[in-house]
């Protein structure tokens, strides 16, 4: 039985950061926050051991905009992070909590970008500075951060900046704060050297540890997928199809994106239900009762409402989103492969995201495998494998129905082949993947060539169709062959499983406002 986590309703934070907070599904703490925030709003100075993707950047970013004076444009406290990308990170979390205090500003400030650009934010008005503690010193120098109006200082994976030898930059900021400032320190770990800098510049600080999380993924198989965010929504179906699991939990971070897909998973017939925060607990209870019961076979949820699940025979797991915090991630993939059972959990992310994965496996300690997006071909196969167990349980338990009709189609001369072919059109033809009428086969390399209606004399450039067909269909562009481009049309070599893919994701679609037609070419 999971311990009943605090609210962030119970806190003391205003009711604009409240409300930013409920509609980015931030409903429960984490450890690091429910022990830390109370404290950090009373003023303590604070330290705190707990591993990144515990959730420090709200432990110390909401007590940091509770204390903020909206009437004063000075710098009022300041984050140092040990790296420019864990610096955007913090103020892209911080603006999150910020999106109904207009007044309230904060700014990041590292090396690599131009310090001008920085300087003229500054002279704007800003409350929050997070940074590097070398661009932090750069902008002192040049007096464009002043910290004497400095209220709070936080420095965040102190062990990562001593290692980085930004100790004595640390203590030369420290010294310039005013000395009856607040200090907030988080560190993985503590050596000397920290407790060195704790002694020194914290006055009698609040201890927090929060032990790491440990993940145990014996039966777990966890693999990530590259796809585009348009396509999400179709991995998660084909997925679905392919593993066919008898129960599902798919994550998200946002209630809106669990109606979203509930929507479109009930529209393409799956048995699936939507839970989160809005759903009342006599609906959540008759949910719950559905997927134990094998009557629902697809929940999706917001980490918030999935806390406590314990359902036994959970096969498959899709993170549709990467969770806000990595301990979210344990807790997620850990509710399959339970009971010496075996489970796969699958993790989708867009290009930019996957320093976030990388961040995941320090974390959990983990390794994560690369995988590839079912294609249509092998959803298909996986359909009609079941279609044929279908039809042979039937036939082995004799269980025939109006067999009259049968006999009526036999009495005009029809053949018992050409009976079933027409049946199974009726039954499922429509619903099957839509192929090309014409006959294909590959290449020695595996390529079927595309014919494609627009070439040079429309303005069309090679990296213009590599572009819209990675765009519209589950293709890399560097699974894309060679492209011959002429006057008036253009061939493409595809590998022969990616061909249903691009002749269905481009049908409609444009290449720079000209319509296309998309064929086999003759070869």
């Amino acid at each position: 039985m999971e311990k009943e986590k605090m609210k962030f309703d119970e806190l003391n934070l205003s009711d604009n950061v409240k409300k930013a907070l409920k509609e980015y599904e931030y409903i429960d703490t984490t450890d690091i926050q429910e022990k830390t925030i109370p404290y950090i709003l009373e003023g303590k100075d604070i330290i705190g051991q707990s591993q990144t993707g515990t959730g420090k950047t709200a432990a110390y970013g909401l007590p940091i905009i509770q204390k903020i004076d909206k009437t004063s444009k000075e710098i009022q406290s300041i984050v140092l992070c040990p790296t420019r990308e864990l610096a955007v990170q913090v103020t892209e979390e911080l603006r999150k909590f910020l999106k109904y205090d207009d007044n309230i500003k904060c700014l990041a400030v590292y090396g690599g970008q131009a310090i001008e650009r920085q300087i003229m934010a500054i002279k704007k008005g800003v409350q929050i500075i997070i940074g590097t503690p070398g661009r932090v010193m750069d902008h002192m120098r040049r007096k464009t951060i002043k910290l004497n109006h400095v209220k709070i200082v936080v420095l965040d994976e102190a062990d990562e900046m001593l290692n980085m030898g930004f100790e004595e930059d640390i203590e030369t900021i420290l010294k310039d704060v005013p000395e009856n400032r607040q200090t907030v320190l988080f560190s993985a770990t503590m050596n000397k050297r920290i407790m060195g800098i704790t002694k020194k510049y914290l006055k009698e600080p609040k201890n927090v540890k929060i032990k790491a999380q440990e993940l145990t993924v014996e039966n777990i198989e966890q693999v990530s997928l590259e796809v585009k965010g348009k396509m999400k929504d179709e991995t998660v179906f084909r997925l679905i199809d392919v593993i066919d699991p008898k129960k599902a939990i798919v994550f998200c971070n946002t209630k809106k994106k669990v109606d979203d897909i509930i929507e479109s998973l009930k529209a393409k017939g799956y048995k699936a239900e939507a839970l989160h925060g809005d759903i009342k607990q006599i609906q959540r209870d008759r949910i719950m009762k559905g997927l134990k019961s094998g009557r629902i076979k697809v929940l999706v949820a917001t980490d918030v409402a999935a806390r406590g699940i314990d359902v036994k025979d959970l096969e498959l797991v899709i993170n549709y989103d990467i969770p806000q915090e990595q301990e979210y991630y344990v807790h997620r993939i850990g509710r399959t492969g339970r009971n010496g059972m075996s489970g796969v959990a699958y993790t989708l992310y867009t290009g930019k995201e996957k320093y976030k994965l990388r961040d995941i496996e320090r974390y959990a300690n983990t390794k994560i495998k690369q995988g590839k997006m079912p294609t249509l071909e092998q959803v298909q196969k996986i359909k009609d494998k079941k279609i044929i167990n279908r039809i042979q349980e039937v036939i082995d338990k004799n269980e025939f129905e109006n067999t009259a009709i049968i006999e009526s189609l036999l009495n005009e001369n029809n053949d018992i082949n050409t009976i079933a072919k027409a049946l199974l059109t009726i039954i499922i033809g429509n619903k099957k993947v839509k192929k090309e009428t014409k006959d294909f086969s590959s290449d020695e390399n595996g390529n079927v060539r595309l014919f494609v209606n627009v070439g040079k004399k429309d303005k069309i450039m090679v990296k213009d169709i590599v572009g819209s067909f990675a765009a519209n269909a589950v293709i890399s562009g560097e699974d894309i062959g060679r492209v011959n481009l002429l006057d008036k049309f253009s061939f493409v070599d595809i590998p022969a499983e990616h061909v249903n893919d691009v002749l269905i994701g481009m049908q409609g679609k444009q290449i720079k406002g000209r319509n296309v037609n998309i064929e086999i070419a003759n070869t």
